[in-house]
């Protein structure tokens, strides 16, 4: 008996439930078509708009935050790695090592505080935080159906009232059949049951107006006053929030920088200790430089580098006790990288110098040999070679062309183009295999670079005779010497 009784109470508490969604659906339609009034409250309206904008923004920051506290546990184990391969390469007679491990050691235990301070005094306040939208959430949507309950109940209530005045009418004149046929005696009877009927149904209708009034009223106070305190709370929370994750990062940076210190003093006395040791890290050209590096060019024939470089005797020894060829280093950005290889392989000559050019050096009519840097001698420094001109019929020949008209200022010797090379800067000669070019020397030395010569080719010198808009660098392995 009492199994049937609880299924009796559970069927007909879901059926009410049944009963209740229809009726809320039915007036939801009544509304939507204009054929029943909705009861609105603007100012509720605007706080649930902003209840919405907050639950966005908190679920936001709660997402922002978590991947913070991941890429905080990324970076605490790529320093614990690093500090690793330290540990590792710091060998045991080195002065430093049990600092060394005793830094790494505190650097890992700062990472893991510096992680759980961040859980402890952000994410965990985040989660409380975020963790009263739900209910809030739920009862603003349970309002919502109470209020559409109201609406019902009120405009049920409205209809009888406007059904007990068309009543009333009937009682006062009779006009069904039934009230007709019967006896005098017994149409009061019936007058008093409809009046009856009537008024009981009124006031069911009454009664469930009232209540469900009551309920809507009571969750409606309640969020009255808990969305707009909810929404200037929001404030203070992100204060706290961002002031302790501000506090813990200074803190931690602060505590990590006196580690860093610590280590870079163990560092500098290993430095100390193995001084002649050093190592010395060379600029290297950027990328991004419009100039070349400075390469040694590659040489076409496949020729060993180390091929060394042919003087006579006659050259001056460099003042000072210097070293021969040294010459000033230059900045990365005066840096001009090596000239590419040319297609086919090609040998370019080196000139010997002969027994009896030696023995004439004394001659009038005596032009020495200049010894021309090949590409296969580029991993040697360049050699200052000095030129002595000579006057043969009264013309002077090597060094300068200054005294010929028809040979650019400077003029050195001329080259013949033997491979096509396409320029890669606004400074480059783009030369043709055949092309003779004019070799002129650079206007500041210390601008050129190994295996790269500055000239004017023939054809546009004859042409127009300009040498600021003609002139160029261009790579010498591309070239061969002519008379």
């Amino acid at each position: 008996m009492a199994e049937m009784g609880s299924k009796g109470v559970t069927a007909g508490k879901i059926a009410s439930n049944v009963q209740k969604k229809l009726t809320r659906a039915q007036e939801k339609v009544l509304q939507k078509l204009g054929k029943a009034d909705e009861t609105k409250d603007e100012q509720f309206e605007q706080c649930v708009q902003n209840f919405n904008k907050q639950l966005t923004e908190g679920t936001r920051l709660q997402k922002d935050l978590r991947t913070y506290l991941a890429s905080v546990k990324a970076m605490h184990e790529a320093s614990k790695k690093l500090n690793e391969c330290l540990q590792e390469v710091y060998e045991p007679d080195w002065p430093g090592r049990d600092e060394a491990n005793k830094i790494a050691e505190n650097n890992d235990l700062l990472w893991m505080d510096y992680h759980q301070k961040l859980v402890d005094q952000a994410l965990l306040t985040m989660d409380t935080y975020l963790g009263q939208f739900p209910d809030i959430k739920s009862r603003i949507a349970k309002r919502g159906r109470k209020l559409v309950d109201y609406d019902s109940a009120r405009h049920h209530y409205e209809s009888l009232q406007t059904a007990k005045k068309k009543d009333e009418a009937k009682i006062a004149k009779p006009v069904s059949l039934l009230e007709k046929a019967a006896p005098q005696w017994c149409q009061g009877k019936l007058q008093a049951h409809l009046v009856a009927q009537t008024n009981l149904l009124r006031n069911q209708a009454e009664e469930e107006l009232i209540k469900a009034q009551k309920v809507f009223e009571e969750m409606n106070v309640d969020l009255q006053e808990e969305l707009p305190s909810l929404w200037n709370s929001r404030v203070g929370f992100y204060v706290n929030t961002f002031q302790s994750i501000a506090g813990l990062e200074e803190n931690f940076h602060k505590e990590m920088s006196k580690l860093n210190q610590n280590l870079n003093d163990v560092l500098v006395g290993l430095e100390k200790q193995h001084g002649s040791n050093t190592f010395t890290v060379k600029a290297q050209p950027s990328d991004n430089a419009p100039a070349k590096g400075n390469k040694s060019p590659s040489p076409p024939d496949g020729s060993p580098a180390a091929t060394p470089e042919i003087r006579v005797n006659h050259e001056p020894e460099p003042a000072g006790g210097a070293t021969p060829g040294a010459t000033l280093p230059k900045s990365p950005s005066q840096l001009r990288k090596g000239p590419p290889v040319p297609p086919p392989p090609k040998h370019t000559p080196s000139k010997e110098v002969k027994q009896e050019q030696i023995l004439s050096l004394f001659e009038d009519t005596f032009v020495p040999e200049i010894s021309v840097t090949t590409p296969s001698q580029s991993s040697l420094p360049a050699v200052v070679v000095e030129t002595f001109p000579a006057t043969v019929n009264g013309t002077v020949e090597g060094g300068s062309g200054a005294g010929r008209l028809d040979l650019p200022p400077g003029f050195m010797f001329k080259v013949q183009a033997q491979h096509d090379y396409t320029a890669t800067d606004t400074d480059e000669l783009q030369l043709k295999a055949g092309d003779v070019v004019l070799v002129i020397p650079f206007q500041n030395p210390e601008e050129q670079d190994e295996g790269w010569l500055m000239g004017v080719k023939e054809s546009d010198w004859n042409q127009h005779k300009e040498l600021e808009k003609c002139r160029g660098v261009f790579p010498e392995n591309f070239t061969e010497r002519v008379p």
